[in-house]
Formats: structure tokens, C-alpha cells, sequence
């Protein structure tokens, strides 16, 4: 069917998946990367300091120092996803947050974006479009980051996102492999947004709480976190909080211990797990970081809760944030990645 002004339209029902419950699996995607794995020698005065290797949220590049000008990164990303909700302003505010988060999950400032839409033209009108990227322009300014145009394609299935390049201080950059035992970690935002949103597509419910969440920045949470004296994070985005801290785990050569009690969740996420509202993508998150989890007792509705695919989820710090629940901390390497208590 073809929508129209005057026919009610649910962009969730346009997409197989939704938000970042929509990215390739991370198993799957590690075992294609791995052909990719080595070094790669670029000859020149600007170095790859976060590449590929640690699978870190951005890749960052030093810029050659001249005179006396502070030494400067670039950080470099991008993210974009199928309908998340099923307004489109708020799709496109949601995903321009999402992208701009990964720079902030650096310690970035974002500085210039370019959108990447996906639209499919003759079942879509281009009000809806023009909704989307207007929803992405209001995030990028309050981000204070420039839109300088992109790029779009005609698909049968609707994206967006946005590439986005932003700029750091080399020398407090948050890693995911910078790691140590003894740290906190703090989380910034509440977990639930997955099952909310597959809630929403299903139901058509809408949750505010999920929405005013998603279409926050993760700014503030950056800044407190480096003036914190921070040097390891990463954002929760479609792997949940149990597959980013794998990775971060993993890179950092350490075991992260989660106190389960201390997880905040947003209202209903409980609620939408008990009702079975529960992604794929959620699903094939826990799949995955099972062999390396020593799950303890933990009930099986948490263990869904903490492998839940977010979108635009919250800043995973080692280290003590103001304002930010203390949900686990970092010890030496125990046999596993993760622990939960």
C-alpha cells in the first residue's frame, strides 16, 4: 500500500527491524571484520589512533601539529537505522542523537555531520522525508554541530542517520580498551528503550519516557565524564549493555562485575519484557556474550533487560559520574568477560 496525507502512516511497519535492534548481529559481524584484521601502514604525519582493532565506538586520527596550536583529533563516524518510532520528526531527532553520540562516547565534540538517507519514494510521500531530516537538523544544532548536506538513495526500506565528524584532545580521549581494575562504571541513561520500542511497533503505544531518552545528547554526560578525569567509555547502543561491556572488557583485557540490583530501567521496560515484547536482535545479543558471561543467578527477564538492543542509549563510563547510578566496576581478569551479581 501506498502511503498518502490522508492515510495514517506507521513507519515502523515499513522496516524489518527497528532502530539499532536492526544492526547485523555482532557474532556475525566480528567473523566478517576478522578478514579485514591486520595492520594497515598510511604513510604520512597524521596517525590512526583508534582503528578497527578494539572496536571502539569512532575512529580517530591525530592532526599533524602546527606552531603553536593545541594538537587536535579528528573523530570520525557514522550510524543510521530503520524507524525506530513511528513519527518521523522524532526518528530523525532519535537517530541524529544516536550518531552524534559515538563522538561524544570518544570524548569528542561533534563539528560537522552529513545525512544518509534511504527512501523508498513511490510508497513514502516526501513530507514524511522532509519531517525526518528537520527532526535531524533541530538534534545537530543543539548539538552545535554544522549539517553540510549528504547523500540518499531510493530503497525499499526507509534509513536515516548521519555521518558525523567531530574533533579531541589526543591525550583525554575515552577508549574502550583503557580499562583497569578497580574502576566504577557509571551508566547515564536507564535501559528499556528496546523492548519499549518493539512495544510501540507492535501496539502503537507510545512511551515519552523512551522518546525524551533517545532524543537526548549525550554532551553533558561526555564533559562530566572527562572532567572526571575519565579515560574509558563507551555508548549502549544495538548490542545492550552486555555486548558494549563485552567489547570494552575484552579490549581492556579486564572482567567487568555488574550489580544487577543497581541497572536503572526506564517505566514499562519490565512490564514489556514480562509481555514478551522482546527484539531478535535483543535475542542474538545475549546469544553472543553467553560463553562469556558468568551469569550467577540472575533471573532471565534481567538477563533480556541487559542485553537489550538500545537506540541513542546512555554513556557506559569507567569511572564515577555525577549524577550517574554506580552499576559495577572493573576487576582483574577472572575467565570471563562479565560477571553478574
Amino acid at each position: 500500500m501506498t502511503a498518502t496525507r490522508e492515510t495514517p502512516v506507521r513507519l515502523t511497519h515499513f522496516a524489518h527491524g527497528g532502530g539499532c535492534a536492526c544492526k547485523i548481529p555482532p557474532g556475525e559481524l566480528e567473523d566478517v571484520l576478522s578478514a579485514l584484521a591486520g595492520p594497515r601502514t598510511i604513510v604520512g604525519d597524521s596517525p590512526l589512533l583508534v582503528g578497527p582493532a578494539t572496536g571502539d565506538d569512532a575512529a580517530v586520527v591525530a592532526l599533524p601539529a602546527r606552531g603553536d596550536d593545541p594538537v587536535q583529533a579528528v573523530v570520525s563516524t557514522a550510524d543510521f537505522f530503520t524507524p525506530v518510532v513511528d513519527d518521523p520528526y522524532d526518528w530523525g531527532r532519535i537517530a541524529a542523537a544516536n550518531a552524534l553520540s559515538d563522538v561524544y562516547a570518544m570524548g569528542g565534540r561533534p563539528l560537522v555531520a552529513v545525512n544518509l538517507l534511504a527512501w523508498p519514494r513511490d510508497v513514502l510521500p516526501y513530507d514524511l522525508a522532509r519531517e525526518v531530516l528537520r527532526g535531524g537538523l533541530e538534534i545537530a544544532v543543539d548539538a552545535g554541530c554544522h549539517v553540510g548536506g549528504g547523500h540518499s538513495v531510493d530503497d525499499p526500506e526507509p534509513k536515516y542517520g548521519m555521518a558525523v565528524t567531530g574533533l579531541a584532545d589526543p591525550a583525554r580521549l575515552l577508549r574502550n580498551d583503557a580499562g583497569r581494575p578497580g574502576m566504577p562504571l557509571s551508566l547515564t541513561k536507564p535501559l528499556g528503550l528496546g523492548v519499549l520500542n518493539n512495544r510501540h511497533k507492535v501496539t502503537g503505544e507510545r512511551f515519552e519516557q523512551a522518546v525524551a531518552t533517545m532524543t537526548a545528547l549525550n554532551r553533558e554526560a561526555s564533559e562530566a565524564a572527562l572532567e572526571a578525569g575519565a579515560t574509558c567509555a563507551t555508548d549502549i547502543t544495538g548490542f545492550g549493555l552486555l555486548g558494549h561491556l563485552h567489547k570494552l572488557a575484552r579490549a581492556s583485557g579486564v572482567t567487568a562485575v555488574v550489580d544487577t540490583a543497581a541497572v536503572p530501567y526506564l517505566d514499562g521496560a519490565r512490564e514489556a519484557v514480562r509481555d514478551g515484547y522482546v527484539s531478535g536482535g535483543t535475542r542474538r545479543n545475549l546469544e553472543w556474550v553467553a560463553p562469556f558471561t558468568d551469569f550467577g543467578d540472575t533471573d532471565a527477564d534481567t538477563r533480556l533487560l541487559l542485553a537489550d538492543a538500545q537506540t541513542s542509549g546512555g554513556l557506559l563510563v569507567a569511572g564515577e559520574v555525577p549524577g550517574a547510578p554506580v552499576v559495577g566496576e572493573l576487576v582483574a581478569w577472572t575467565g570471563h568477560s562479565l560477571v553478574l551479581r
